[in-house]
């Protein structure tokens, strides 16, 4: 049994895809797809592709939307807007980022919601949203 370290905000947070195993991260990803995006998007278009995580040297098979996403909508003006929830805002931060771990002042730095205070309170409690966790 893992023992639970309490995040600060100096902790870095990604998206652990581990967590989406048994989830239904394709339908999440659609949701995040740009409205030009969509129209060129192909619905039956499916695959993966290897994403190496930069500090742990992890492989992991990510969906070609997330590929979509982070070379083109997240180039978008509309992709985080003051309208976007936190948590969606949060998420495709890393999407944008390639899921470079970041900060929660870093975060803030890039969405300006909330606070890097209630970014981390949202994020680093034992309730895991849409699969982001602190890099331990």
């Amino acid at each position: 049994m893992s023992k639970y370290v309490k995040p600060t905000l100096k902790t870095k947070f990604c998206v652990d895809f581990s967590w989406w195993q048994g989830k239904n991260l394709r339908s999440f990803l659609q949701e995040q797809i740009c409205s030009e995006g969509k129209n060129h998007y192909d619905n039956q278009a499916e695959g993966t592709f290897d994403w190496l995580h930069p500090e742990t040297g992890e492989v992991f098979q990510v969906d070609i939307l997330w590929h979509l996403i982070h070379t083109h909508c997240r180039q978008q003006p509309d992709f985080i807007t003051d309208y976007t929830p936190l948590v969606p805002a949060i998420f495709r931060v890393f999407i944008a980022n390639n899921n470079t771990p970041l900060t929660p002042g870093e975060i803030y730095d890039i969405i300006h919601k909330q606070s890097p205070e209630v970014i981390l309170k949202t994020i680093g409690g034992r309730v895991i949203y849409e699969g982001i966790r602190p890099v331990l």
